[in-house]
């Protein structure tokens, strides 16, 4: 009977156990799946859709045509009110961005009542501005009847607030006060590169300042792409959306079209620029890293052509890359303005990775990473031919310096033994 007792003891005792860690598994369970319902709704807040503009910051309306109408994602988006609202929604925005909020009044002082035009583009004005604290930034402020300008905002506030690259432009802080939207970027002192290949009033820009341009931004797009968690598209790559500053470093600008790759890449309208558009994201309504990859490639031969595509660059690109046999074809689409100074060899190399990247199949062209490396390799061989040269240069002056030296040596003795003779000469007896 004790023994019964002790092992019904025993029994109960571990039944009791293993019910507790079974409740507590169970607990566990439910707060880890909230947690992740939890993390998948600031997801999706934080990647809600963004119809893109065509232009940037200084940018010639002329010069890029977006599609227009309103974009309806099929992903539904969890917050349908805007981010901007006082309260809670603001201090949760802020939060997660990370970027300061600065004060309608400080920014009226700092452009001088809003009168420092920079440019114009589809969002609004671009302002230039001196902050008290003796900081130059660049303020852009959305238009009162800019619809799609409203979510750009959105989108830019919470993207720029959590990538940082040297080739991406800096969000530097934000405005939503007194019925204004208004976005502060670190100052780009060339403007937008549309304005040097296309403004008379620039110098042409050199052919080896061009391709360090396409690497600065084959850079950016691989971080984007590579670098960030989770990777973004950025959908909308075009001269007019490259910013140049003092020393002419070029970054990308311009995210509000972007979107993070996590979410549902398909739309029911197109967004983008004419012209720039992967062919496959307009018939598939599909739009993935690729699509930003035929960008890049429409860019690059924007970059070699002095051209772009409302200028019908891509017939000469057809056209050019029919005759583009061995080394030969690519210059026919050579910006004039170069003056012919520009290194055959970097051409065809670039203009046949460019002519990658526009394949009509997107499974064709290579990633981001892969230009970069391309590009890369490029510069390093141009910048080991010049080193070879200036050995070479130098080499040449001290062979002839050493030459000079000892031509000046032998005439000296040839004098030396001139006189000799002549010394010589008056010795002998006279005859």
């Amino acid at each position: 009977m004790k023994g019964v007792s002790w092992g019904l003891i025993i029994g109960v005792t571990v039944g009791v156990v293993i019910g507790l860690l079974l409740a507590s598994a169970a607990v566990f369970c439910i707060k880890f799946r909230n947690r992740r319902a939890k993390i998948r709704s600031s997801s999706s807040r934080r990647a809600s859709t963004i119809p893109i503009r065509a232009n940037g910051v200084d940018a010639c309306t002329i010069l890029s045509d977006s599609t227009t109408g309103q974009e309806s994602p099929k992903v539904a988006e969890v917050n349908e009110g805007p981010l901007w609202l006082e309260g809670p929604k603001m201090k949760a925005v802020v939060s997660v961005s990370g970027i300061p909020k600065y004060s309608y009044k400080d920014l009226q002082k700092a452009t001088s009542n809003f009168t420092t035009v920079l440019g114009q583009g589809a969002f609004g004005p671009v302002y230039k501005a001196h902050m008290s604290t003796g900081e130059t930034v660049a303020v852009k402020v959305l238009a009162t009847n800019s619809k799609q300008g409203e979510k750009e905002f959105q989108t830019e506030v919470i993207l720029l607030g959590r990538l940082h690259h040297r080739n991406l432009v800096n969000l530097v802080g934000y405005c939503a006060e007194k019925g204004q939207h208004i976005l502060i970027y670190v100052y780009m002192t060339n403007g937008s590169l549309a304005s040097h290949l296309y403004n008379e009033k620039h110098e042409p820009l050199n052919w080896d300042l061009r391709i360090n341009i396409a690497l600065d931004v084959a850079r950016g797009l691989e971080y984007l792409h590579d670098g960030a968690v989770p990777p973004v598209i950025h959908r909308d790559i075009k001269s007019s959306n490259i910013l140049l500053d003092r020393s002419m470093n070029a970054r990308v600008a311009d995210f509000g079209l972007s979107r993070e790759e996590m979410v549902n890449c398909h739309a029911s309208n197109i967004r983008g620029t004419f012209g720039y558009l992967d062919p496959e994201y307009v018939s598939s309504r599909s739009f993935t890293k690729k699509s930003d990859v035929y960008s890049f490639g429409v860019f690059l031969f924007e970059l070699i052509a002095g051209r772009n595509p409302q200028q019908g660059l891509m017939e000469y690109v057809e056209l050019a890359a029919i005759n583009a046999e061995g080394k030969a074809g690519w210059e026919e689409i050579v910006d004039p303005r170069l003056d012919g100074n520009y290194d055959m060899d970097e051409l065809h190399d670039i203009s046949t990775l460019a002519y990658k990247c526009i394949n009509r199949m997107s499974r064709k062209r290579p990633s981001m990473r892969d230009v970069v490396q391309a590009l890369s390799r490029i510069v390093k061989e141009r910048h080991s031919r010049k080193r070879r040269s200036r050995q070479f240069l130098s080499i040449t002056i001290e062979e002839e310096s050493t030459d000079h030296d000892n031509g000046g040596a032998q005439t000296s003795m040839s004098d030396h033994q001139r006189e000799e003779s002549i010394d010589s000469l008056s010795d002998l007896p006279d005859v």
